[in-house]
């Protein structure tokens, strides 16, 4: 791919300025020979600062400060580093949302800045630790910047793992709710796991070819007997998206009980209903005989009320009796 000339080439980069360390929060560490940065939601000035040190392509700093960004991976061979754009879920608070969240890479052979463009709780609690414990910066970093970055995104798809399994815990709730006759309140909570599924695979499914691409292009900044663990990092992605496929599935089965078992429960009720009716169609018959202006055999007796009572509870018993024998109860 073409590029344009570097601004700066340097073995060992320099730190980054002050100012823009204050403005942006720019963390550095550096050991065996590499420097491994982490910026937060970089802005135009920090992008243009570290393209500017490490002489990146201009196009890359377009690529950090866009919102929108596809994963993909660029190589520039010839300037002798890597640039990737990766995406995990992240569960937003705010809105209640399973939500993407970019980090934006770059890999020479002494250096490593990881660009998120949210806080990233695994990037930054392994930053820390090897920011407190020198003598694992130490044996890490000595490793290269390719096992570096390993390190990263292994740290990063084990976090995708619990939000699995809470996705999971969701759909057993939603399963021991939908049979405990609350089965018209779980619709909502159904729509809402549809929702985090839906959006999981839309994470990750882009993100299984831009690994497969980033394995075979991160070889070179891994020793040979290193270059098998981004394999590792495929398997957990091909892991995690079998298990949103196992979950697409149960949660299209649990919508489709969810709809019998409504289904089931009104056919009840409009079966209770009809024969509520039926039985007081022969009952509003007799009463509305007896009831009509007319002179009838026993008018103004007490013996004519209980004969019509009597055949009243008659007509009802023997009703039930036909629909019990049907199996109609």
């Amino acid at each position: 791919m073409p590029s344009l000339p570097r601004i700066r080439r340097s073995i060992r980069p320099r730190p980054v300025a002050d100012d823009v360390a204050r403005a942006t929060q720019v963390s550095e560490l550096s050991a065996a020979g590499l420097t491994w940065v982490n910026a937060v939601a970089s802005d135009l000035s920090t992008a243009q600062a570290l393209a500017e040190r490490f002489g990146w392509h201009p196009l890359d700093v377009e690529d950090i400060v866009s919102k929108r960004q596809r994963p993909k991976v660029d190589d520039y061979e010839d300037d002798g580093y890597l640039f990737a754009v990766l995406h995990f879920p992240v569960y937003d608070k705010a809105v209640q949302r399973l939500n993407a969240a970019e980090l934006d890479v770059f890999i020479g052979q002494d250096y490593l800045v990881t660009l998120p463009k949210r806080e990233l709780l695994p990037v930054t609690r392994l930053f820390a630790r090897c920011e407190t414990d020198p003598g694992y910066r130490e044996q890490l970093f000595a490793k290269g910047s390719g096992r570096l970055l390993y390190e990263v995104l292994d740290d990063l798809f084990d976090y995708c793992f619990p939000i699995l399994d809470k996705i999971g815990h969701k759909l057993d709730t939603i399963e021991d709710d939908m049979f405990e006759g609350a089965a018209e309140d779980v619709v909502r909570d159904i729509s809402n796991a549809k929702q985090e599924i839906i959006s999981y695979r839309k994470v990750i499914k882009p993100e299984r070819s831009t690994l497969r691409v980033l394995e075979r292009r991160v070889a070179r900044f891994l020793p040979e007997e290193l270059e098998l663990y981004f394999d590792d990092i495929n398997d957990a992605v091909e892991r995690i998206w079998d298990q949103l496929d196992n979950y697409k599935e149960v949660v299209e089965a649990l919508e489709s009980t969810n709809e019998s078992v409504i289904s089931h429960r009104q056919n009840d009720v409009l079966r209770l209903l009809t024969i509520i009716s039926v039985t007081m169609l022969p009952l509003t018959l007799l009463t509305g005989v007896f009831g009509m202006n007319v002179i009838y055999p026993g008018e103004d007796t007490k013996t004519a009320f209980w004969i019509i009572l009597g055949a009243l509870v008659v007509t009802l018993g023997g009703m039930l009796g036909f629909f019990r024998w049907k199996r109609w109860l």
